[in-house]
């Protein structure tokens, strides 16, 4: 299966395979959207008509009850069994009709006739709403489904009323037991006999079932027969449309079509699987594959046996070709007498040779002009593909403290002082290949003893966009470069004497906390600090801001930023922090301050405090806002006699006085 004959012969039949599968499924699938689109529109035609004999059947009904009541006269709707006797007499009705009944204009029931015989309940129709109904607009109703008032079934009652001189002296109806499917027992039962999957179902305007094979289902929303439940829920979105045009709604495997029927509000819904429609053009489309096989199995042989023997002169060209550096053999000698691409291709292979020993003896100097190179060079330089070394220099081993033996064939991810570190690297060095040619990054990597180092790395592949060529790296040891640049840092945003955040850190913070309330702002001013300065010096000054400083952080949460501003002036950033508990937290800083003592020259010092809180709030639309509303509430504090909080409100300062004993100073 390697050879060229072989793979000719497998793309020529593939191919033949691609076109006769592309051309079956095209095809196929034009055939099977034909099928459905004249499916659907079959169906839809039947369910309308369905819906039209349905409107027609309802028209009937109507019909026999005008009939019936055209023939009662005014003598003998007086007598009940009279009335009886003229309704049993009309079998053909009581067929049509689950029961017939008789109901005075006060919704008594005078006489109710079904296949028990006749009786007279004691019951009345006066809260039926159809009935009501028939009283206010005098004519014929149909009802809703409801349950039956004798048998206690759901039914459907067909109410004909008997107007005389403008007012109506009896009413008779007619009621069709919907769990024994009088309804629409006609269009079921012909659904049932054709012995297929289809399912034919009536609804009310409202989506309740009034007629469905399985009595059980009657009565229940159409939404949960899962033959229905997605095109119901599409019929209820477009309205709840009665369209007796009939209309197609998505249902998965389904071809679902309904239709009003005319006069009544009632739906008539048909589902048909598609597999079923679909099933002979499947069993079409298995037997084309059979066939199509045959041919292709066929022409596969013939197309094998053809190009075999066309690629004769291969076979001897590959001969050659597997002694075409044997020095003990002329160049010229032995190559198959054959044009086309096999000539070409042997004139190649001989030219091949006449460059061979040239190639050589340039190779050899290029490796040793390569590793005097690498054996110079004051950085780590290494060679690595598939992950692992191939080439690497004597500075990289000496930064490892590795012997060259120890690395090579080894895998890249040994020398790093965490295997996670190896890979996350990788996806930054593709990244970086694809976006620029070329990655640099700092790693730490471990050392022979298990010390940990930084080092830069860089890294540039041998051939961009071939990763299997390998990669170039250098390696240089950062660790002294690194701690510096880290003091550095430091130094940018933090105070030197206290090591608390300083005036950079604190406007980027403020900058990153406004808008994002709740949060607020303290400002201290520290009290009697000076005189400490005056009389005993700035060391003893530093110590003494040293001893604020940690009892600051001690008072406030890790997530919150306490920075000296200037001077004996300090500040804390309180996110997620509403008033009330910033209040709190500044009363305990002020206290905490109060209570910090330095022993100095044999005496001992403190400080007050004075602390300004200001709550973010809509009106500090800037950082420099937000600052002065606590710069002025810490002025209020001073002004208030020291060692007291003010709380910034709009307006103004507004002063909470600390209580007494724990005022601090």
């Amino acid at each position: 299966m390697r050879t060229l004959k072989a793979k000719l012969t497998i793309a020529a039949v593939g191919s033949l395979i691609i076109g006769i599968a592309a051309y079956s499924v095209l095809s196929l699938a034009a055939a099977e959207r034909d099928l459905l689109a004249q499916a659907e529109a079959r169906e839809t035609a039947q369910t309308v008509n369905l819906a039209r004999d349905l409107s027609q059947r309802v028209v009937s009904l109507q019909q026999v009850l005008r009939s019936t009541a055209d023939q009662i006269d005014p003598a003998l709707e007086q007598l009940d069994d009279a009335l009886e006797q003229h309704l049993q007499a009309q079998p053909a009705l009581l067929q049509q009709f689950s029961n017939l009944f008789v109901a005075a204009p006060d919704g008594r029931m005078r006489l109710v006739i079904d296949d028990a015989g006749t009786r007279r309940p004691r019951t009345s129709l006066a809260d039926r709403d159809y009935f009501r109904k028939v009283l206010a607009e005098k004519r014929p109703v149909i009802s809703d489904a409801v349950p039956g008032r004798i048998s206690g079934e759901p039914v459907i009652v067909f109410v004909h009323p008997i107007v005389r001189d403008g007012e109506i002296t009896t009413l008779i109806g007619g009621a069709l037991r919907l769990a024994s499917r009088n309804l629409a027992a006609s269009l079921l039962e012909r659904d049932t006999a054709q012995g297929s999957d289809e399912l034919l179902v009536v609804s009310n305007e409202a989506g309740m079932v009034i007629a469905h094979p399985r009595g059980d289902q009657v009565l229940k929303r159409l939404v949960v027969e899962p033959r229905f439940d997605r095109a119901f829920q599409e019929w209820e979105r477009q309205g709840s449309p009665a369209e007796p045009t009939g209309m197609l709604l998505q249902q998965p495997g389904e071809i679902v079509s309904a239709a009003g029927v005319a006069a009544t509000g009632w739906v008539v819904w048909r589902a048909t699987p598609q597999a079923a429609l679909l099933a002979p053009l499947r069993q079409a489309r298995w037997q084309a594959l059979r066939h199509a096989a045959l041919v292709i199995v066929v022409l596969g042989v013939l197309t094998f046996a053809w190009v075999s023997r066309l690629l004769k002169p291969l076979r001897q060209l590959e001969e050659r070709a597997l002694r075409l550096f044997d020095t003990g053999r002329s160049v010229h000698d032995g190559w198959p007498a054959a044009g086309g691409e096999v000539g070409a291709l042997a004139h190649a292979l001989r030219h091949v040779g006449a460059e061979r020993a040239h190639l050589e003896s340039f190779t050899h100097q290029l490796l040793a002009q390569l590793k005097s190179v690498m054996e110079a060079a004051p950085l780590g330089i290494g060679f690595t593909r598939n992950q692992r070394f191939e080439l690497i220099n004597p500075a990289w081993c000496q930064m490892l403290q590795r012997e060259e033996a120890e690395l090579l064939g080894r895998p890249a991810s040994e020398i790093f002082a965490d295997s996670g570190d190896y890979e996350r690297l990788g996806p930054l060095v593709r990244d970086a290949f694809s976006r620029h040619g070329a990655y640099a990054g700092e790693w730490p990597f471990r050392r022979k003893d298990g010390t940990v180092f930084w080092a830069q790395l860089n890294a540039r592949p041998v051939v961009r966009d071939d990763p299997t060529a390998g990669t170039i790296w250098t390696f240089a040891d950062v660790t002294e470069l690194r701690a510096s640049r880290e003091h550095l840092e430091w130094l940018a945003t933090h105070d030197q004497l206290t090591g608390l955040g300083n005036r950079v850190a604190f406007e980027q913070r403020l900058k990153a906390v406004l808008g994002h309330p709740p949060a607020a702002l303290l400002v201290i001013d520290l009290d009697r600090f000076k005189p400490i300065n005056d009389r005993y010096g700035h060391s003893a000054g530093d110590a003494m801001l040293k001893a604020v400083a940690n009892a600051l952080v001690a008072h406030v949460r890790a997530g919150d930023l306490a920075v000296r501003t200037g001077g004996d002036e300090f500040a804390v950033v309180l996110e997620r922090c509403p008033a009330e508990a910033a209040f709190r937290v500044a009363g305990e800083v002020q206290r905490a301050i109060a209570r910090a003592e330095l022993t100095w020259e044999g005496q001992t010092l403190n400080v007050g405090a004075s602390v300004g809180v200001a709550p973010l709030s809509d009106e500090h639309a800037s950082v420099e806002a937000w600052i002065a509303a606590a710069d002025a509430a810490c002025y209020a504090a001073k002004a208030a006699g020291r060692g007291t909080v003010r709380l910034a409100r709009t307006g103004g300062a507004t002063v909470i006085p600390l209580p007494r004993q724990d005022a601090g100073g």
